[in-house]
């Protein structure tokens, strides 16, 4: 009797054991929370949102969003590398708060950001212009033409921003120095790209980078011109518009995106879930139907390795923008 319960004992163990690894091993088991650095609405909440969507459906659990406003994105950041590295607190940020925040403000962290943070997959790019105005007979309509206007008439060519420190703030002050140090006029709008745009039509300022979603129409109008485009390739919507590298400024130009983060620390296995997870998510048609909507650039990363290099690269890209052009942002 004895041995008969040892045994059922020893197989009860073995099954709950099996049935723990097996519970270990899927990923998702439970609600899996992805924190966003700004309040819902925006491009990043957006994309965020969908992503998650399908993440639910794929992997059969919650996947809720977070929204962590504030700090220049340091809120949502600090959120996500004091989580537990299980895979279930993620962190979905884009090129303002997870490439230059971590450059400009690494004195604000007090942790080494790359030793906490892990890139999952970039998810989508959003295609900028480089623009100018026709407001007042502005007759620019090439980045040679830019630079001639401006090297002619110093100190009289504004450019919109979307902030002070914005990165189009510093892809404009970093063009300048690029062409020869230009004297050019910063003229930021608290408005964001709306403001920037009324700006460029009432000819208050003459050059902007924008995102091509938000310009586009002032563009088919003809009250913008788009002079360069800041991408890998040629749009097809806008076939004749040269890229920035095509213009001789390969480095100038923001390509933004959002991406996915995670704890550092977590386990690669579920690491890897997670990645394979997302990817997938961004191959179903229903979520590409969605992101195309918006005009994004849908670009996952190929693998968890090719990630991290390319979070590397965008924060060696800004550590060297930021140290030929100074801006106070404080």
């Amino acid at each position: 009797m004895k041995a008969l319960i040892r045994l059922l004992a020893a197989t009860l163990f073995v099954v709950f054991a099996a049935q723990t690894a097996t519970a270990q091993d899927k990923y998702p088991s439970r609600t899996v929370r992805i924190v966003v650095p700004y309040a819902p609405g925006g491009a990043t909440d957006i994309v965020a949102r969908i992503v998650a969507d399908e993440m639910q459906k794929i992997g059969g659990q919650p996947v809720i969003v977070l929204n962590k406003p504030g700090a220049f994105g340091m809120i949502a950041i600090d959120e996500m590398v004091k989580a537990a590295p299980d895979g279930y607190t993620l962190m979905v940020g884009n090129v303002s708060t997870n490439a230059i925040t971590p450059v400009l403000y690494a004195d604000k962290m007090n942790y080494d950001y790359r030793k906490k943070v892990a890139a999952v997959t970039n998810l989508i790019n959003i295609p900028a212009f480089l623009l100018v105005t026709t407001a007042n007979d502005f007759s620019v309509k090439t980045v040679k033409d830019l630079i001639d206007y401006a090297k002619k008439n110093p100190g009289k060519v504004r450019y919109g921003t979307v902030g002070v420190g914005s990165y189009p703030h510093y892809d404009m002050a970093y063009f300048g120095k690029k062409a020869g140090d230009l004297d050019l006029v910063a003229l930021p709008n608290k408005n964001g790209a709306t403001g920037v745009i009324q700006d460029m039509l009432r000819g208050d300022v003459q050059a902007s980078f924008l995102n091509v979603a938000s310009s586009a129409g002032q563009v088919r109008a003809g009250k913008l011109v788009p002079i360069a485009v800041v991408n890998d390739k040629r749009l097809s919507d806008y076939p004749t518009v040269p890229t920035m590298a095509e213009s001789g400024y390969k480095d100038v130009g923001t390509i933004a995106w959002n991406g996915m983060f995670a704890p550092a620390d977590t386990p690669k296995p579920v690491l890897q879930k997670v990645f394979e997870l997302a990817t997938k998510a961004l191959n179903s048609e229903e979520v590409q139907a969605k992101l195309h909507k918006q005009n994004f650039d849908i670009t996952p990363n190929k693998s968890l390795d090719d990630a991290n290099k390319w979070l590397d690269g965008e924060i060696s890209h800004w550590k060297t923008i930021t140290s030929q052009v100074k801006i106070e942002t404080h």
